[in-house]
C-alpha cells in the first residue's frame, strides 16, 4: 500500500492531461477551451488569458488596451475596431508610431508583406522602409501620411480646435475626427473609429513618433518666409503631459466612485504599459486617496522579467508599487508574440461575450478630470 504525505496542498486538483483532441470543425472557443486550457506552458497561459478577458467583459469592467511595439502595420488595427465596436475596450494607451502606421490602411498607402532577409542597403536605394517581414513605401506611404497629418492638424488649428492645454487623447480625437471627414477607408482605421466611437487614445510618448515629428514642424511651415530664427508659439501644437496624466487618472478614479471594476489588456509592454499601470500610484502615492490599481491585467508579451526593464516585469510585482490589489490574483502573462495571442483573444471574447454599452469616455473626460480635481484639493486641505 502506498503511504500518501500528509500535508496541506492538494496537488492533484488540476486536470488531467491527455494528448489533445483536434476537430476538423473546431471553432476558437473550442480550440481555446478543449484544447489549450488542457495543456501547459503557454497554452494554457493563453486559455487563462481568453478566460479573463471574458471576465472583465463580463463584469463590465472599465477596461484599457496599451499597445506597444509595431502593431498596426501587420494589420492588428483591425482588431482593435472590432474591439471598440463591441464596446469590448474603454480607453486605450499607445505609441505614436502605432497611431501613425494605423493611417496608412485609412488612406490606402502602400504596406506590403515583405522579406526579413531582404538586402536593407538595396531596399534603402530604392526607398524602401522595412519593419522586419513588412515593407513601406517611403515618399508613397510615409512622407505622404506626414503632409495629410500635418494638414488635417492645421487645419483644425487654424479653427481654434485646440484649446490652451489639452491632451493627447484630446489631440487624437480632433485628428481622427479629421480622418473620417477626408480618408476614403477611414473604416480602416481605430484612431478613426476611437474617435468615432468615444474612445480616448493616449500617446503619453507623443514627441515619440512621425506624428509627434510632423506637428513640431507645422511652427516651422507657418513662418517658412521669415527670415526669423524664432517660432510663433499660437503655431504649436503641444498635447499636454499634464493633462495626460490627470486626465488617465480620472477615468481611473471615475471607476472607483461608481464601484465599477477595471481590467487592462497589456500587448507587450513598454511606455503604454507603465503609464496605465501609473495610474493607481498617481491616486493612492502623489495625491493620497486609496487605489488598489487595476484589478485585472493581461499581458502578452516576449520580454523576460529578470533584465530589469519594465516591459517584462512581471505583473505580481506591481504589487509592490499599489498597481494591482493582490499579487497572484487576476492576472495572468502568456509569453508570447503579440501576434499570435492577442487575435485569439479578441476572437475569443467576440464568440462569448455580448456587445457593451459604450462608454463614451471621451466625452465625459472634461467633467471627471474635474472631478478627480476637486477631490485632490479635499484631500489636501
Amino acid at each position: 500500500m502506498i503511504e500518501m504525505h500528509n500535508n496541506k496542498h492538494n496537488y492533484w486538483k488540476g486536470k488531467t492531461i491527455s494528448p489533445i483532441a483536434l476537430d476538423d470543425n473546431m471553432t476558437i472557443t473550442e480550440l481555446v477551451d478543449n484544447v489549450f486550457d488542457g495543456m501547459g506552458y503557454n497554452a494554457k497561459r493563453l486559455a487563462e488569458a481568453c478566460h479573463l478577458f471574458k471576465s472583465m467583459l463580463d463584469e463590465n469592467s472599465t477596461v484599457c488596451l496599451t499597445l506597444a511595439g509595431a502593431m498596426t502595420p501587420v494589420g492588428l488595427g483591425g482588431g482593435i475596431i472590432k474591439m471598440i465596436e463591441k464596446g469590448f475596450v474603454d480607453w486605450i494607451v499607445t505609441t505614436g508610431a502605432n497611431t501613425y502606421h494605423d493611417l496608412h490602411f485609412a488612406y490606402k498607402l502602400p504596406v506590403h508583406q515583405g522579406d526579413y532577409n531582404a538586402d536593407d542597403n538595396d531596399l534603402a536605394e530604392n526607398d524602401v522602409v522595412r519593419i522586419y517581414d513588412v515593407y513601406i513605401d517611403m515618399q508613397r506611404t510615409l512622407i505622404a501620411q506626414d503632409k495629410i497629418i500635418q494638414t488635417l492638424t492645421s487645419k483644425a488649428r487654424e479653427k481654434n480646435m485646440f484649446p490652451e492645454k489639452f491632451s493627447s487623447a484630446y489631440y487624437y480625437k480632433i485628428l481622427g475626427e479629421g480622418v473620417l471627414n477626408t480618408a476614403k477607408y477611414p473604416d480602416k482605421s481605430f484612431i478613426a473609429s476611437a474617435s468615432k466611437n468615444k474612445v480616448p487614445v493616449f500617446v503619453p510618448s507623443f514627441a515619440d513618433s512621425s506624428v509627434g515629428m510632423g506637428t513640431s514642424y507645422l511652427p516651422i511651415l507657418a513662418n517658412r518666409k521669415s527670415v526669423s530664427s524664432e517660432l510663433d508659439p499660437l503655431n504649436f501644437v503641444d498635447p499636454s503631459p499634464t493633462m495626460d496624466v490627470l486626465e488617465s487618472a480620472a477615468i481611473v478614479h471615475d471607476s472607483m466612485v461608481h464601484g465599477i471594476p477595471r481590467g487592462v489588456l497589456e500587448v507587450g509592454g513598454g511606455v503604454p504599459k507603465n503609464f496605465l499601470q501609473q495610474t493607481g500610484p498617481m491616486i493612492s502615492q502623489i495625491i493620497g486617496m486609496e487605489c488598489p490599481g487595476e484589478n485585472y491585467v493581461i499581458q502578452v508579451t516576449v520580454d523576460r522579467p529578470d533584465a530589469g526593464g519594465l516591459s517584462g516585469a512581471t505583473i505580481n510585482e506591481g504589487k509592490s508599487w499599489g498597481k494591482i490589489p493582490k499579487a497572484g490574483e487576476g492576472n495572468v502573462v502568456p509569453y508570447l508574440d503579440a501576434t499570435i495571442g492577442i487575435p485569439i483573444i479578441f476572437a475569443y471574447a467576440l464568440e462569448n461575450c455580448k456587445p457593451r454599452k459604450p462608454r463614451k469616455l471621451s466625452d465625459k473626460l472634461p467633467r471627471i478630470t474635474k472631478e478627480l480635481i476637486k477631490a485632490a484639493r479635499l484631500n489636501v486641505e
